[in-house]
């Protein structure tokens, strides 16, 4: 009979060591498994929060994936519900706090280094522009045609005073009769005599227009209603109002308005802006006169959105300034060129290529 042969030590480890090594590279990454079943996502009819949320999703990715600006506003404003109405003139104590807080507002006092400047007139010797503060490109506007621009604001005043004198309106009409006339005469006057020097102000028009080709709006007009009069408000013992609530109505009006015009460039709350907006804006009973200014920076108000959302939109005002003392004999007492020179570079504000 033939003896079994014998294997020895280290055959027999060797032979081990190889199956270990075999079998390590076989297991080194696991199987993955698909699944079985398509994932669970909430139902869209459902009463649960779940459901509630995944219909604003599939309802913000339509909206998203819309196809023209026109389509877009057709999908946000298909379903018309019942909305808060915010007045931007409002008898609310420190209505501009909150106004502020809903529209992410900061107001900074005083106006825009550009703004600030004011106007810049041509010395008709030597044809030279006062150098401008800070490198700001001055308002060229000449002496006679400034001269003919405080005739013609002037020439309103006095106007405006006659028929004041000839006849007393109805109760909290006094605005209405006399000084809208006179602020609708003062800037369609002041806009003609600039549209030389801003070839964009022909093309502008008061109030609104369907069919007008300019998509951006260039400076709001917005006259005091007499319910909020200063003299009302002197007389109530609410001195401390008159300036919050000027601030209040720019604030509440600039963000509606710049708010529209973004949105019609396709943006909204779910869809933040790609680059700021700005507008202007001229509060006024007919005496005194307000000056603001508004970069929108954000639209992004809603809940989900604002969670971590740094940016803020921005409101410059300035105080109110008393355009004239008063209508004595005839003649216009103490008439503010400053209060002019303002309006002028307020309209011959061009805009900029981003």
């Amino acid at each position: 009979m033939a003896a079994p042969s014998r294997l020895s030590l280290l055959q027999v480890c060797s032979t081990r060591l190889f199956l270990l090594r075999c079998t390590q590279a076989f297991h080194s990454e696991p199987a993955v498994r698909e699944p079985a079943y398509p994932p669970v996502i909430p139902s869209r009819t459902a009463k649960s929060k779940s459901a509630k949320k995944r219909r604003e999703e599939d309802y913000h990715s339509q909206i998203r994936a819309a196809s023209s600006v026109q389509d877009k506003l057709r999908l946000l404003t298909k379903l018309q519900r019942d909305k808060y109405v915010v007045y931007p003139q409002t008898f609310t104590l420190n209505a501009d706090r909150w106004y502020q807080h809903f529209t992410k507002t900061v107001f900074l006092p005083g106006l825009p280094e550009k703004c600030s400047v004011g106007r810049q007139v041509v010395d008709n010797e030597n044809g030279k522009v006062p150098p401008a503060a800070g490198g700001v490109e001055p308002a060229v506007v000449d002496e006679n045609t400034f001269s003919e621009l405080r005739s013609l604001v002037g020439n309103g005043i006095l106007q405006e005073n006659f028929y004041l004198k000839k006849r007393r309106p109805f109760l909290q009409k006094e605005q209405e009769h006399f000084v809208a006339p006179f602020l609708s005469n003062l800037v369609s006057s002041v806009t003609n005599a600039l549209a030389k020097y801003n070839p964009l102000l022909k093309k502008s028009s008061l109030g609104s227009k369907v069919t007008d080709p300019c998509s951006y709006g260039h400076t709001q007009f917005h006259l005091v209603h007499d319910r909020f009069k200063r003299d009302r408000l002197i007389k109530g013992n609410l001195a401390d109002q008159i300036e919050v609530r000027l601030r209040a109505n720019a604030i509440a009006s600039l963000f509606a308005w710049t708010g529209a015009q973004a949105m019609y460039q396709g943006f909204w709350s779910h869809e933040d802006l790609t680059r700021p907006f700005v507008s202007q804006a001229v509060v006024t009973d007919g005496q005194y006169f307000s000056f603001f200014c508004y970069q929108l920076n954000t639209l992004a108000l809603t809940v989900q959105t604002d969670q971590n959302n740094p940016r803020k939109n921005i409101c410059w005002g300035s105080e109110s300034m008393r355009l004239y003392e008063e209508v004595k004999d005839g003649e216009v007492v103490g008439f503010n060129d400053d209060v002019l020179k303002l309006l002028v570079h307020f309209l011959l504000n061009k805009p900029q290529k981003m």
